[in-house]
């Protein structure tokens, strides 16, 4: 391939294409700039007990509410709310209509309503953290809930209470994360993946897009849970056909059974 490449022209060729090209976007963008502009938009809301490193960037009709930290180097885009005491690192940029700290989803039955369980605790993110436009990440119950360090999050993605997101993993758009589950470092989600709550993802675990996780994972690899798409007519048949398996199973086991005997 390097051959043909060369034989067509002048060419850059690489080990890895998709790395370099990230390079050079990053080069084209240093050559552009940042619009000039202040630091703190002027339709921003800050709480006076907030913490805004000098170097941080603020957009248009962001709000940073009391006791709540941005650090060194890090882009609120407009429209971003970060609630009391979150904490957000250094050199992280937020997509517009973000929300860092919004109450946890957490109701206890009461005689057929339901009582408010208050969410006392926070969200604490890592440094070069990138959250996608319209992300919402819940601030945990009790303790805080945690992403680390260089976590890239898609637009649209629900991160509920008590999650923990492990350095490096990345999440597409869509994906949703139920309360207290644990993702490890280096991991992919696909898009509109779903992990159920309190569940242990290991590090360097891959999940495809639609897949459902209704169970720990607990070694490395390419996890996949999704029916096939499929004309509907088909479809239904194969459905009614995944309700019978277990009678299957236990009609198969019998006649090996008497088999054998």
């Amino acid at each position: 391939m390097r051959d043909v490449a060369c034989a067509r022209g002048d060419c850059i060729v690489v080990d890895d294409p998709y790395l370099y090209f990230a390079r050079v976007t990053q080069l084209w963008r240093r050559q552009l700039g940042n619009a000039a502009g202040p630091l703190i938009h002027p339709s921003a809301v800050i709480d006076p007990q907030a913490h805004v490193d000098p170097s941080a960037r603020i957009g248009a009709f962001c709000v940073v509410e009391r006791g709540a930290s941005i650090g060194a180097d890090t882009v609120l885009k407009s429209r971003v709310t970060v609630s009391e005491d979150c904490v957000i690192g250094s050199r992280c940029l937020l997509h517009p209509g973000v929300v860092i700290g919004a109450d946890g989803f957490g109701f206890a039955p009461n005689e057929g309503q339901w009582e408010k369980i208050e969410q006392l605790g926070a969200v604490r993110i890592g440094d070069d953290v990138e959250i996608g436009a319209n992300t919402c990440i819940d601030r945990g119950a009790l303790g805080d809930t945690i992403i680390e360090d260089g976590v890239k999050l898609d637009n649209l993605i629900q991160i509920g209470h008590n999650v923990r997101i492990g350095k490096h993993t990345a999440m597409a758009g869509c994906a949703a994360v139920a309360g207290s589950a644990t993702i490890g470092a280096h991991c992919t989600i696909g898009g509109r993946a779903g992990i159920l709550g309190h569940l242990t993802i290991a590090d360097h675990v891959h999940i495809s897009s639609t897949s459902l996780v209704t169970r720990s994972i607990l070694k490395p690899g390419h996890y996949t849970g999704v029916f096939p798409i499929d004309d509907n007519a088909t479809w239904e048949k194969n459905a009614a056909t995944l309700k019978q398996l277990h009678s299957l199973r236990e009609r198969i086991k019998a006649l090996e059974k008497k088999t054998d005997t």
